[in-house]
């Protein structure tokens, strides 16, 4: 497969400036629809077999449309939330973590597309970048009717939206795209939600000028295509490579004037940085000259802001993604743009996805919000983009401090059973005493292990960090278990491999006389998998455990 913008990277080297050349500079644009606003780039490229679409395939789901995905075959590397669909379609992947049957969402079903607008209603995101790959392929017919459902869902949202033509490996795009526009995009214009900024509709042209085999289009004929945009009374965006400045690296030479000619620059920036610290040598090195190139030509200048990669470990609870908001709002940027709403091919969408591996397919590998131990609700990453919105608005001061928490229920009950119903395991069983017994809520019901056969281990996995603080221990309440002390040692993780101490060794008396039960205070270190560790028992050679009552 061709080399596309969604993997093309880039080494993250610093470089100097470029001396300006004179330029009668102008006043950045005012407000409008994408100057001083948050854009988001929308994919609305996934469908599922059976939901009537003209591909009838699992579109951008699988590498074989034809069949449902499934690992190895998947082409999407995190998984979506898709609690707020009224309709979804089932994968051959296992059920989620918790049971749930494992389905995905259909563009092509229009009240996906109503979800996601929806969505960015709630969240303050104002504006929708429409991806319109080549239009005359066989996918064309899909791409044509996700167009007509963003349209009504942008008015019903009251959201706007624009067409951004990605020329990736499209052959004859110097003609294909002008008839594309005057045959069909351009009748979208008269919407009440379509984007406009000077008075002018807004139409974005992502690839020219790109150093690779997908965009081999000449400076002349992109140049052609920008000037008859402009010549139909357009504002035009480029998106362009990320050193599109001084032509190197994942630019190709000569694109200088046509680079120029937009009236805003939408450098791209995903596989370019991965931390904090990236972000920032970005704002020294390249983003700060590049709005003062911009401000000196009068060009608007919009980069972009991305959420980083579920499944690398990017994304730091969200720090990574507010300091390249600090770092554009300080840098006076007219726009954001944020990469992407519904990207789950890369793994950098902000739309809703997996809190936890309760979530996610089990055994898919898939990572959830929660990797790096702290839990993060659905819909955090659009928080995020709200907030970024509000500070690129001056809404909210300027800061470096992420304000937005990423778990918005309320502080978990004290008195909640964290483990009730959560997946166990154990390091052995008898017969049919299963670890699953002690989360089961059966006081009854019981894990024993192997017979003489000393240490022995029980676990529990919360499906995200907790602080926990009491742990209660239960054996079955018939008196026919008579008093015995059970020695244990409590041990926690936060990614279930590596295990720490969290209260040594020490004996635990279980007496029916008085509950059959035992109390352990915790340190409130927050794990997510918690580990009960038996090293003797004094009623039975084995390790035995009814209940295991988990409490923050």
């Amino acid at each position: 497969m061709t080399l596309s913008r969604r993997t093309l990277l880039s080494s993250a080297v610093a470089v100097p400036a470029l001396g300006l050349l004179p330029a009668a500079a102008r006043a950045a644009s005012p407000p409008g629809d994408v100057v001083g606003k948050i854009t988001v780039g929308y994919q609305g490229w996934f469908a599922c077999r059976g939901d009537s679409s003209p591909i009838d395939g699992w579109w951008h789901w699988n590498n074989d449309w034809s069949r449902p995905p499934a690992p190895p075959t998947s082409s999407i590397v995190a998984w979506p939330d898709v609690r707020d669909y009224a309709r979804t379609y089932q994968t051959a992947f296992a059920a989620l973590g918790d049971g749930r049957p494992a389905t995905l969402f259909s563009n092509y079903d229009r009240q996906t597309v109503d979800v996601h607008f929806q969505w960015m209603r709630d969240n303050n995101i104002d504006t929708a970048a429409l991806q319109r790959f080549n239009p005359t392929g066989g996918e064309g017919p899909i791409r044509d009717a996700v167009t007509a459902h963003v349209r009504g869902a942008a008015e019903a949202a009251g959201r706007k939206f624009y067409i951004m033509y990605d020329v990736t490996n499209w052959t004859a795009m110097q003609s294909e795209i002008k008839t594309d526009w005057l045959t069909k995009m351009s009748a979208y214009t008269s919407s009440s939600a379509y984007a406009r900024q000077n008075g002018k509709p807004v139409v974005c042209i992502w690839g020219f000028g790109f150093n690779d085999p997908g965009r081999p289009f000449s400076p002349d004929a992109c140049q052609d295509v920008v000037n008859w945009f402009k010549a139909r009374g357009c504002y035009v965006i480029g998106g362009v490579p990320t050193h599109w400045r001084l032509e190197i690296e994942d630019s190709r030479q000569g694109f200088g004037g046509v680079y120029r000619s937009f009236d805003m620059l939408s450098p791209w920036m995903v596989g370019r940085i991965g931390t904090p610290a990236d972000t920032d040598r970005f704002h020294t090195n390249v983003n700060s000259p590049d709005q003062a190139e911009c401000n000196a030509r009068g060009i608007d200048y919009q980069p972009c802001v991305l959420p980083g990669d579920v499944g690398s470990r990017q994304r730091l609870h969200g720090d990574f993604m507010w300091r390249q908001f600090y770092n554009m709002v300080r840098l006076g940027a007219q726009g954001i743009y944020i990469s992407m709403f519904d990207e789950f091919n890369e793994g950098n969408q902000i739309c809703k996805t997996a809190e936890t591996q309760a979530d996610v397919p089990v055994g898919s590998g898939y990572l959830a919000l929660d990797e790096d131990g702290t839990r993060c609700s659905a819909d955090y990453y659009m928080r995020l983009t709200g907030d970024g919105g509000r500070m690129l608005k001056g809404q909210i001061a300027l800061t470096a401090v992420r304000p937005t928490q990423p778990w918005v229920g309320a502080p978990p009950d004290p008195g909640a059973d964290l483990a009730a119903g959560r997946a166990t395991t154990q390091s052995s069983q008898t017969q049919n005493y299963g670890s699953g017994n002690v989360v089961d809520g059966d006081p009854n019901s019981y894990w024993e292990s192997a017979n003489n056969a000393f240490p022995q281990w029980v676990q529990v996995d919360l499906g995200a960090s907790a602080a926990l603080r009491r742990a209660v221990l239960t054996l079955p309440p018939n008196p026919a278990w008579g008093r015995r002390t059970q020695t244990l040692a409590v041990q926690g993780s936060t990614d279930g491999q590596s295990f720490g101490t969290l209260v040594g060794s020490a004996g635990y008396v279980f007496d029916p006389a008085t509950g059959n039960s035992a109390t352990i205070t915790l340190p409130g270190t927050p794990v997510r998998y918690l580990r009960l560790s038996f090293s003797g028992n004094t009623g039975w050679p084995a390790a035995q455990l009814s209940g295991l009552r988990l409490h923050a």
